[in-house]
């Protein structure tokens, strides 16, 4: 287990069947892996659940692992295309950030599995789980770098910044898609976009590279303070 990702290597069916039977068995695979996990699965499982023979399976995968690294890239494909497509046409960065979230937490209903199958991938295939997350914070990333650059939102480091807002992402679709279905995610979106608008802060952010006001005193006079202290409990 944990052998190179092989998805790089894939070769694609050519023919419109083709194409249809091996989504077959990735729509299958999705399923099995997340209901039984990936060390109970097998690949007689898959087929039956995709009506696919046995021997088929062979036609486009080598092993479990190569299609299990499909399904997870297939999944962060299909996600990436959904938000962009969702977020299409709209001008300021506070507002991608809301219909991206609404976006995601669509796919995570229609896709119950898709927790479970990623987090698996760091066990099954931690090349495959970490390009998972990588593609999804360029994207961010430059996402997040444009609207710096336009004066939308604060200047910072885009990366750390794309990884805390995925992480609110991730969270709040595992609490309210996953865990428990709330038909009131309005009130969600409303508190995360009030938390990434203004923050946990109630003062001003300081600016950039400005230096407090108030230094630590030297260790100079830090001795001189406690000499005196000494001096007046002597007294």
């Amino acid at each position: 287990m944990n052998r190179p990702s092989t998805s790089s290597a894939r070769t694609l069916p050519v023919t419109p069947r083709g194409q249809k039977t091996r989504q077959k068995l990735l729509r299958a695979a999705e399923v099995i892996f997340g209901e039984k996990g990936y060390e109970r699965a097998s690949i007689a499982d898959i087929t039956r659940k995709s009506g696919v023979a046995l021997g088929t399976f062979y036609v486009y995968f080598p092993d479990k692992q190569s299609i299990f690294v499909e399904v997870v890239d297939e999944l962060g494909e299909r996600l990436r295309r959904l938000i962009a497509e969702s977020v299409t046409g709209l001008t300021h960065r506070l507002d991608v950030e809301r219909e991206g979230l609404r976006a995601f937490f669509e796919f995570a209903r229609e896709h119950p599995n898709l927790y479970r199958v990623v987090r698996q991938a760091e066990f099954v295939d931690e090349a495959c789980y970490r390009r998972y997350y990588d593609r999804f914070a360029k994207g961010y990333v430059r996402g997040l770098t444009q609207a710096m650059e336009a004066g939308e939102i604060r200047r910072m480091d885009p990366e750390s910044l794309a990884y805390c807002l995925m992480g609110i992402g991730d969270f709040l679709g595992m609490r309210w898609v996953i865990w428990e279905e709330d038909p009131g995610l309005e009130r969600v979106l409303d508190t995360a976009m009030t938390l990434i608008r203004h923050g946990l802060d109630l003062r001003p952010a300081p600016r950039a590279g400005k230096a407090s006001s108030k230094r630590a005193p030297s260790s100079a006079k830090r001795g001189a303070r406690t000499a005196r202290n000494t001096l007046r409990s002597m007294a």
